[in-house]
């Protein structure tokens, strides 16, 4: 049973539709300045846009660094058909790794670091704690595409999530271009929810981590979107990294190219912002999808590259 007073409601029985959002973008906080957080330029361009781009923020060294640890972990989660491993609907490569930040002491202190940090508790106006970290993974000529979505419709719906007070952090560890399937994002569509059609099947997670059905928008609410913000890919070099809305639309093609595309997830949500009960009756996913317990608030700390 869906409470009337969500106004956030989507995959009940009625049609899609398009709902303006009720939330901030950016919250007011004690993290309105940092040694590392955003100018007030960067902060209208990520309220206007719903996402922002950091190009090369990280050192190229420490970037390949981090490459080398994200290729060992898939490797080792996928010989072990560890349950944090997710494989490409129909081939044995892996495509994403949860939780890193608990598989990895090398991340685990990574998503602590001020240059990340400082940005996302700037924009949340709080601490936070990791709601999901991830490596989505496209490996050269079978990388297959992840379709348009809002992150925060399956969040709330699924997870639970009550308000849009998340940010992804994405790091690249690889160059991504025009031809390895780069992350695409919808300017402005983070102003507009997108309520999807269809009931979600119990342990959807269970398939839309390799496909979604669920939660996918649209053709016509999406061509909304793109016509009022049009479309920007996320090219860069290793070692950049991209701050996007928890309600942007984004998606990225398949890799048909020989090059591969590695990137790197962490999703910071305000400690204010704790999961609830998801929609529907639905059963809470997996602690490695959407933590509950594991939801520390994170300490901050200085950056081991200057």
């Amino acid at each position: 049973m869906v409470l009337v007073s969500d106004i956030y409601q989507s995959r009940t029985d009625n049609g899609a539709a398009i709902i303006l959002r009720q939330d901030p973008v950016v919250y007011h906080g004690p993290y309105a300045t940092g040694e590392l957080a955003l100018s007030e330029h960067q902060l209208r361009s990520y309220r206007r846009n719903g996402f922002i781009q950091l190009r090369g923020l990280l050192p190229e060294a420490e970037a390949a660094d981090l490459l080398r640890e994200a290729n060992r972990l898939a490797a080792a989660c996928g010989r072990g058909k560890s349950p944090e491993a997710v494989f490409e609907p129909d081939g044995p490569e892996v495509r994403s790794v949860f939780r890193v930040h608990r598989l990895s002491a090398v991340f685990d202190r990574l998503m602590c670091d001020g240059r990340l940090l400082d940005v996302a508790r700037q924009i949340l106006g709080s601490d936070a704690y990791i709601h999901q970290s991830r490596l989505n993974l496209k490996p050269g000529f079978s990388g297959k595409e992840f379709y348009w979505h809002s992150d925060f419709e399956t969040w709330h719906v699924e997870d639970g999530m009550p308000r849009m007070r998340a940010v992804s952090c994405v790091v690249l560890l690889t160059e991504n271009n025009e031809f390895n399937g780069p992350l695409m994002l919808v300017p402005g569509s983070h102003m507009h929810y997108i309520s999807c059609v269809g009931q979600t099947p119990p342990d959807h997670y269970k398939h839309s981590l390799r496909k979604q059905e669920y939660g996918v928008p649209d053709p016509t609410s999406l061509g909304f979107l793109i016509e009022r913000g049009g479309l920007q890919s996320s090219k860069g070099p290793a070692g950049s990294v991209v701050f996007f809305d928890c309600n942007t639309m984004h998606g990225s093609n398949s890799n048909i190219s020989p090059f591969p595309r590695a990137n790197l997830f962490f999703v910071y949500n305000s400690v204010h912002n704790r999961l609830g009960t998801p929609q529907q009756g639905l059963r809470p996913r997996p602690e490695f999808i959407a933590a509950r317990d594991d939801a520390a608030m994170l300490e901050r700390i200085a950056p081991l590259h200057s």
